[in-house]
């Protein structure tokens, strides 16, 4: 059996506040949101912004995503994916 590699897109917010953040996620999630559903990508949104860490995961699963907050040195890092 063999699986495919997911490819990861970054995005890096740090230094923006919402509404931004969450506006420029909405886009690119939107944007990618066939490649996501199909497992092909990963988006990942690096923000120094602690209000982004609850408005963009809500916001990805309320569309059906999966979001993950992991708290990095300084900042925090969002993935968001299909459904995992």
């Amino acid at each position: 059996m063999t699986s495919a590699a997911v490819d990861t897109i970054e995005y890096d917010i740090r230094g923006q506040i919402c509404p931004s953040t969450l506006l420029i996620a909405l886009r690119e999630i939107n944007s990618h949101a066939a490649a996501l559903r199909k497992g092909e990508v990963a988006l990942l949104f690096l923000t120094t912004n602690r209000d982004s860490t609850h408005t963009i995961p809500e916001s990805a699963q309320n569309m059906g995503f999966c979001a993950v907050v992991a708290p990095r040195d300084g900042y925090y890092a969002i993935r968001v994916s299909g459904n995992e």
